[in-house]
């Protein structure tokens, strides 16, 4: 294992050699954009350069190395745990690059830093399959952490919060199902049943993301509680399953577009008179949404800055690609030939702008929160998957068939970046609720359009000066249209 380093250390050669290819550019702190400078502390931009490091000399060229130590089949797969993830962890653990994205203010667990700080260091961290999980900031563990250090009990915290900040165990996130369209999370039914001091499950979940590792002990369930309720959003709950709970049987890890995702996985799961104590029940029976909704904001910043990262590492892939002097088609470089610049250009603009929307919506929370940044973050979760997969896309045309094999990293970023229209709530609820948000200034804004114009008939008459009226002209001809 190599001596990890530290910010006051020389850079390595592989250093050297990086600012030499990226001359100009500079650390990650001195490319803050402007309007977020002023949130970003002294400590979060000497941690940004760090991250920015670690991710670029230490994360990136790992990611080979992690898959080819999980080796093939899939049994193996989700049975394996590579040697190389210990190994960054405590380069990463030795770095103070832990615990990153619990903001401050909110949570007393994390490394202290807010929201958009630690958006801003996701970005890098979304550039590497490695890295979110090196420094213990990788779904679904992020969110379940959120869950229980801002909702959970003392003892809660102890049992499972504990391990989980130290990265000891992992654990999995069980809300979507099989057999409804739980985009709609009223119409969840695993059904949860109080007896006495315990509740009783039944059901089943899929996208159970982090169920296939075997170091998955925890997994955080919603489900419904009291189906009578007048409410229809007081009628789950979210409640704690240890994965070793008699009844609970994983039937399959789901493939994203062909990828496993192993060792995490997402797992198939069903739940046959699975019995937990009260005590492992979240905040109260009944709250699951006030829970889900806590924990789906800041998360959602946290996917958007991860795919803006994966944007920024196709369009370097893109611009490789394009000035690789064997690469001639035509009888000249790829950089040559007009599209690919406009592709290019066209990149930057849309990457940088989605980084703007993503920062914004991250201020919004630090702010006030995550209900308080609705909008923001709303606008963010469905521009910048967009974005990245029209990006990834680009870099993937400029490799020709080596951007759809293993061969490069693009194929499986487009992948990752796919599903990110769907996790955390499809576009269309979003779009739905950002739209009908929207449609209530309309009649107000007819009312202020209707004013103005009348308004202006008004200083036509002040001033003696005919307007013609175009409808009337219609009118007369016999030719009335909308």
């Amino acid at each position: 294992m190599s001596v990890p380093y530290s910010i006051k250390d020389q850079k390595s050669e592989f250093s050297q050699n990086l600012m030499v290819s990226t001359a100009g550019s500079g650390p990650a702190s001195s490319k803050i954009p402007i309007i977020a400078e002023h949130y970003v502390s002294e400590r979060a931009r000497k941690t940004l350069d760090i991250v920015e490091k670690f991710v670029e000399e230490e994360c990136i060229p790992a990611d080979a190395v992690f898959h080819q130590q999980l080796g093939e089949g899939t049994a193996h797969r989700f049975s394996t745990h590579p040697k190389i993830m210990d190994e960054l962890k405590e380069k990463a653990k030795k770095l103070g690059l832990w615990n990153l994205f619990l903001a401050k203010g909110h949570f007393k667990e994390g490394a202290g830093f807010s929201n958009l700080e630690y958006g801003l260091m996701a970005e890098y961290l979304g550039k590497s399959r490695t890295a979110s999980e090196a420094t213990n900031c990788a779904a679904p563990d992020t969110g379940n952490m959120e869950v229980l250090a801002k909702y959970g009990t003392e003892e809660q915290k102890k049992q499972w919060l504990a391990p989980l900040l130290a990265g000891e165990i992992r654990s999995a996130f069980l809300m979507t199902e099989p057999d409804v369209a739980s985009s709609d999370a009223t119409n969840i039914t695993l059904r949860m049943r109080k007896e006495g001091n315990d509740w009783v499950l039944n059901g089943s979940k899929w996208w159970s993301s982090g169920s296939g590792d075997p170091r998955c002990k925890i997994y955080i369930v919603m489900g419904k509680s009291d189906p009578e309720n007048k409410s229809v959003y007081k009628q789950q709950s979210v409640i704690l399953v240890p994965a070793d709970t008699p009844g609970i049987t994983i039937h399959r890890m789901l493939s994203v577009y062909g990828y496993d995702d192993a060792p995490h996985g997402h797992g198939h799961i069903s739940f046959d008179n699975v019995r937990v104590p009260d005590t492992c029940m979240v905040l109260g029976a009944g709250r699951g949404f006030e829970v889900i909704q806590g924990r789906l904001g800041p998360g959602r910043i946290h996917h958007a800055m991860r795919s803006i990262g994966a944007a920024e590492r196709a369009l370097e892939f893109f611009l490789a690609r394009i000035n690789d002097p064997r690469k001639t088609p035509f009888g000249e470089q790829l950089h040559k030939h007009g599209i690919m610049l406009e592709r290019v250009a066209r990149s930057r603009i849309e990457i940088d702008a989605a980084r703007l929307v993503v920062l914004n919506a991250a201020i919004k929370i630090d702010q006030t929160n995550a209900k308080g940044a609705l909008k923001e973050i709303a606008e963010a979760k469905v521009l910048v998957p967009t974005m990245a997969l029209t990006v990834i896309d680009r870099a993937v045309q400029a490799f020709g068939g080596a951007g759809v094999c293993q061969d490069t990293p693009l194929a499986n970023m487009w992948a990752q970046g796919r599903t990110m229209r769907i996790v955390d709530g499809p576009d269309e609820v979003h779009l739905m609720q950002l739209g009908r948000n929207e449609n209530k200034r309309g009649v107000g804004l007819k009312e202020r359009i209707d004013w103005q114009t009348k308004k202006t008939a008004e200083i036509f008459k002040q001033y003696g000066v005919e307007r013609p009226d175009p409808l009337a002209l219609n009118r007369v001809s016999g030719k009335a249209k909308l």
